[in-house]
Parts: structure tokens; C-alpha cells; sequence
């Protein structure tokens, strides 16, 4: 089995998309990382596990699943490194690889002295956006494949009986 463990914030810090989003709308660029962390985990088959850095937020340990990604929220005092290194040692074992997406030079040292492989921001960044284009087009292809009517529709009426078809009035 392979997981992967995010630094969230590393990565939210790295990628354009995101680093231009937080400063506005943090929650949002969370939420969007956490979007295609499920994509990236559905098409890869890897386990993820977004951990966020709470360090200086008081309150326990926050854990949930949303769209079968596991995030973490570390309790007041741990920061996301600590906590990534923790898992790195619990999760280890013999049919299990894990893989750790960090630009964060020290946290890359550290998880792989104990076994666990790195993924910089840009890495893991590349391999979503192939994986987004690889989705994008296996959704043309069934596209082209489903059957088209022999009569020639204008899209406004294809679209109306698309809604009617769905059930959308």
C-alpha cells in the first residue's frame, strides 16, 4: 500500500493557485488542496493524509475525512512536521511505502532518514495537473462515444432535453 502525507500548508504556500488564494480566502485554498488531493488519491489509489500545521491555534487534535482524505489538524503545540514525522513511523511497514509532499528541506532530511520517500511541492504539483489532464481526457472520450441522436438537435434543445433526461425542469 502507498500513502501519501501532504504538508498542507507547505503546499498551499508552493503551488500559484493556492499561494494566490490563501492570503484571501484560506479556508478556500484548503478545501480546493483538499478537492484534488481526493482526485489525485482516486486515480493514483494511494491513501492521503493532508496534515495542517495548528501549532499556535489552542485545542486537541482535529481528524476527519472528506471525500475519504484524511486531514489532520495538529494539536496546540505540535507543529505539521512533528506529526508527519509521527505518522512516517506509525504507518511504516513491510507493504507499506509511504511518500511525504514537502518542499521543506529539513522535513525532507528527516522523513527520509526513516524510510519514507519525498515529494517536492512541484513534484506532487505536476503529477496532479497530469492527472487532471489524463481525467480530462478519458471524459472526452466517453463524450465521443456515447451515442449521438440521428437527428440534428440545436444545442438549446439538446440541453432542455438533457435537463428533462436528469429530471431538471
Amino acid at each position: 500500500m502507498d500513502i501519501l502525507i501532504v504538508d498542507g500548508y507547505n503546499i498551499i504556500g508552493a503551488w500559484p493557485e493556492l499561494k494566490e488564494m490563501k492570503d484571501t480566502d484560506l479556508e478556500g485554498a484548503r478545501d480546493l488542496l483538499i478537492d484534488k488531493m481526493a482526485e489525485y488519491q482516486a486515480y493514483t489509489g494511494y491513501q492521503v493524509i493532508i496534515v495542517f500545521d495548528a501549532y499556535l491555534v489552542p485545542g486537541i487534535q482535529k481528524v476527519f475525512n472528506r471525500h475519504d482524505v484524511t486531514v489532520i489538524f495538529t494539536s496546540e503545540g505540535e507543529t505539521a512536521d512533528e506529526k508527519i514525522e509521527q505518522l512516517t513511523v506509525e504507518l511504516k511497514g513491510v507493504l507499506t511505502q509511504i511518500h511525504v509532499a514537502t518542499s521543506d528541506y529539513a522535513e525532507q532530511k528527516a522523513i527520509f532518514g526513516q524510510g519514507a520517500l519525498r515529494k517536492s511541492a512541484r513534484e506532487l504539483l505536476n503529477e496532479v495537473k497530469r492527472i487532471e489532464k489524463g481525467i480530462e481526457e478519458k471524459i472526452e472520450e466517453i463524450d465521443r462515444s456515447v451515442r449521438k441522436s440521428k437527428i440534428w438537435l440545436s444545442p438549446e434543445v439538446q440541453a432542455a432535453f438533457e435537463k428533462w433526461r436528469r429530471g431538471k425542469s
